[in-house]
């Protein structure tokens, strides 16, 4: 494996709130980066009940989600409904609806989609200043 295959493809983002959990995806999502993520996010819920989240997606190439294991997946939907209040998806594609349709309705997340272009608009209706002073 040459250095650049173990990149990984999720990537923490520092924001000014501290439950916010905020991510860039960047290129191909493999089942080990999604695994890695509801580790994230695992670590995320035990700090505070409730938390925000924003998903900053660039050069999308992808998920693997048929490797990602049937358990992970049904425990990160499950978790999610106790612990998310409002998803900010930022970018392309707009996965928000697929979301939605996996969890049972009606949901208590606040799902919005905003394109790249719109990004300020996410990080004000999440309550943060853009990261980066963007």
């Amino acid at each position: 494996m040459n250095f650049l295959q173990s990149v990984p493809a999720i990537r923490r983002i520092d924001t000014s709130r501290d439950d916010l959990f905020a991510i860039d995806v960047v290129g191909h999502v493999s089942a080990a980066d999604a695994e890695n993520l509801y580790g994230l996010l695992e670590a995320a819920y035990a700090l505070h009940q409730r938390i925000d989240v924003a998903v900053r997606i660039a050069d999308h190439d992808g998920v693997d989600w048929a490797d990602i294991s049937d358990e992970t997946l049904k425990l990160g939907a499950v978790h999610a409904l106790e612990h998310v209040g409002r998803c900010a998806a930022i970018g392309a594609p707009d996965w928000t609806s697929d979301a939605k349709h996996a969890l049972p309705s009606p949901s208590p997340i606040e799902f919005r989609h905003f394109k790249a272009e719109d990004e300020a608009e996410a990080w004000e209706w999440l309550g943060v200043r853009p990261p980066g002073g963007r």
